[in-house]
């Protein structure tokens, strides 16, 4: 070997050891830098014509482990899934309060009921009366509280989402645009690894967003896909936006670099977009539909006993809620029996009209029954009140007026009462309602298939989303002016412009509209409806509350009756008896209770709840609803934070792995110093044994 060549190689041998110590270098100054993947100086052996010719840098690469990368992203990404939807859920929990406390909000409910017992034990204390009307009272302020919180929640996520969405597009973009700095590094030769560690902390950072498939590129960089394949950086950026609605579920848009915008949201299974989507068009309304629910099912049956009694002196005016009906139709499908009194302000009946809805007749003071019709009933109804009292029906509620400063009482007959939808006739029509709300509280409408729908205009746009929310496709309906419910049914059903493929709307028995999806899993949810029942009517998802943000709106709607917050003796606590009763005798007692025993009793008594958030459609008491809903907030947020902690461990031991996998030892990197420092001796020491031969053969030549 000749002396040029051993000092040829001696340097190369110089240059490497030189480059491995700035590796070295690098690493150690960053061994608390956070997502640091350590170099590592990978060396070729140099042949000439056959023979060694030294050493090379072949490349300085990162010590990235592949596996470990996704199973840390995959992790991270359901960690930020889970922890997201443990925040929201633990502080949605904390709205109801403690329930095992007298402040939690499912204990209000019990303190109304004994508060009704005491206004009954005593029923001329205006205190006692007063402190019934101040539980009911705190009670519906805190179901306001909770629901208009829960709403706000719901809008913080979907805040947080557009945020989130933002800052993907962000990182995206920076992902892609490094793709072009590593790839002209390597193509050079250079230490491309600074842009290789800043782009894998924004893919970590991404993968805390949303669930993301990593793949090297052969020319260096990275592809970044979602789970179906779709391109979202590498050959340029992806752009997401998010297509929000106030009414229906929200929807992710991916717009490939160069392709067609198409929807992302069934395709993201993790990540906190995917977490706070959930939240905003599942868990939070699931929560806020519940909520409304179990108000209006306590509230209904505080109404169903107040109705079912009277004030003494009676009110001189019962004015019933707005039932979303033209009054045949309301009339129409009553059975039994009912009595509509006039008494004076003693209590003395003056009146009665005994009304048969069986029979389709009405009677005044137990004389001759003459017939009347769903259509004709308003104006029987006057006739047989005569110069005693006076009905009225506007814009769907029924009006009863006593003349000369009598009062209207009104009760169903013991053996027979009047029904429709399971409700007597001052209960359907809310002619004595203690507690009003300001739109429908219920959806049992009592309508028919054969029913006119009464629907004069306007159109609903349903939005039908698969089991996760991913919306499939919006369809608009117009219900038929003039048709049938059978009607309205087939146009929202139908397969060419409805919901056909995907599920069916069906009418119940007690005139509930509801949608049962198909094997799919498939939801629906209201985008925009224009429909109108009837001048000034309800709306089609106003009436039916197929819409889950009408139906979650109910809790911060009710309120107690005006004249009975003024004065708390206009609460109805007696009974309005005919028992014994006839023209000019006693119907109202002064000091009877009865009917504040039965609004005590009205949380014990069976009835049926919808199916909303985690509980079906079940029979049971307000009492055991109450339980049944705060013991499943409480399991779902302790289901949630179990999420959080287990995510969190396994992103933790992922992490771990690959931090020990690709972070930087200090004990290794002083070994490799070492390795570095002495090879870096011995090239310099064959450079200068070099040197010395090359003195020795220029002296011997001179």
């Amino acid at each position: 070997m000749s002396l040029n060549s051993i000092m040829s190689s001696a340097t190369t041998g110089l240059m490497v050891s030189q480059t491995g110590l700035r590796v070295v270098s690098d690493n150690i100054a960053n061994v608390n830098t956070p997502g640091y993947v350590r170099k590592v100086l990978n060396q070729q052996a140099l042949a000439v014509n056959g023979m060694g010719a030294g050493v090379d840098v072949a490349s300085v690469t990162r010590a990235i482990d592949v596996y470990l990368q996704r199973a840390s992203l995959t992790a991270s990404s359901d960690s930020g899934s889970a922890g997201v939807k443990a925040d929201m859920l633990d502080r949605a929990q904390a709205l109801f309060g403690d329930p095992s406390t007298n402040t939690g909000f499912f204990s209000r409910l019990d303190q109304i009921y004994s508060a009704f017992t005491k206004a009954g034990s005593d029923t001329a204390s205006t205190i006692n009366r007063g402190g019934a009307i101040g539980q009911i009272s705190d009670f519906l302020s805190e179901a306001k509280r909770i629901g208009s919180s829960l709403q706000d929640m719901s809008g913080e996520a979907d805040s947080r989402i557009s945020a989130d969405v933002d800052k993907a597009n962000n990182l995206l973009s920076q992902i892609n645009a490094l793709n072009g700095d590593i790839t002209r590094a390597k193509v050079v030769g250079a230490d491309s690894t600074g842009s290789e560690n800043v782009q894998s902390n924004l893919i970590n950072q991404l993968a805390s967003l949303m669930n993301v498939q990593v793949s090297q590129r052969a020319t260096g960089g990275v592809n970044i896909r979602n789970v179906d394949g779709i391109m979202l950086a590498g050959d340029g950026a992806a752009t997401l936006s998010y297509q929000r609605s106030d009414t229906a579920t929200g929807d992710i848009m991916v717009t490939p670099a160069g392709s067609t915008s198409q929807s992302m949201r069934m395709r993201m299974t993790s990540g906190e977009i995917k977490g706070l989507l959930d939240l905003r068009d599942k868990e939070i309304p699931g929560l806020s539909d519940q909520l409304g629910e179990f108000v209006s099912k306590a509230v209904d049956q505080i109404n169903r006993a107040h109705n079912a009694s009277s004030s003494v002196p009676a009110p001189s005016t019962l004015n019933g809620r707005n039932t979303g009906l033209d009054l045949p139709t309301a009339v129409s499908g009553f059975t039994g029996k009912t009595t509509i009194g006039i008494v004076d302000a003693s209590g003395n009946l003056q009146t009665r009209v005994d009304i048969d809805f069986d029979a389709g007749t009405m009677s005044t003071n137990g004389g001759p029954a003459s017939a009347f019709t769903p259509g004709t009933f308003l104006a029987s109804l006057n006739t047989a009140l005569g110069a005693a009292g006076s009905a009225s029906f506007t814009n769907g509620a029924l009006s009863l007026s006593a003349a000369g400063g009598s009062g209207v009482a009104i009760t169903d007959d013991a053996t027979t009462p009047a029904s429709k939808t399971g409700k007597g006739f001052s209960h359907f029509f809310g002619l004595n309602d203690l507690i009003k709300s300001t739109g429908p509280a219920t959806y049992d409408t009592g309508l028919k298939a054969t029913d006119p729908n009464g629907f004069t205009g306007g159109s609903i746009t349903l939005r039908i989303a698969d089991a996760d929310g991913g919306r499939v496709r919006d369809v608009t309906v117009t219900p038929p002016v003039g048709g049938t419910m059978q009607d309205l049914l087939d146009s929202l059903n139908s397969n060419a412009n409805g919901v056909g493929f995907y599920g069916q709307f069906n009418l119940d028995a007690q005139g509930k509209l509801a949608f049962a999806p198909n094997g799919s899993g498939s939801q629906v949810s209201v985008v925009d409806d224009s429909t109108t029942r009837g001048p000034g009517g309800p709306t089609l998802s106003t009436l039916f509350g197929i819409s889950t943000p009408v139906r979650a709106a109910r809790a911060q709607q009710f309120s107690i009756r005006p004249d009975i917050t003024a004065d708390p003796m206009k609460m109805a606590l007696a009974k309005f008896d005919l028992t014994s009763a006839a023209a000019g005798k006693p119907a109202l007692a002064i000091g009877d209770g009865r009917g504040a025993a039965l609004m005590a009793a009205s949380g014990g008594l069976a009835t049926r709840f919808s199916a909303a958030g985690t509980i079906g459609a079940v029979s049971m008491t307000v009492s055991q609803y109450g339980a049944e809903f705060s013991g499943g907030i409480g399991r779902k947020a302790a289901a949630a934070d179990a999420d959080k902690t287990s995510a969190d461990s396994v992103k933790g031991e992922a992490d771990t792995r690959r931090s020990s996998s690709e972070g930087v030892s200090l004990d290794q990197e002083l070994v490799q110093l070492t390795t570095y420092q002495q090879a870096f001796n011995a090239s310099a020491r064959m450079i200068q044994a070099t040197k010395d031969l090359y003195d020795s053969l220029l002296g011997m030549m001179r």
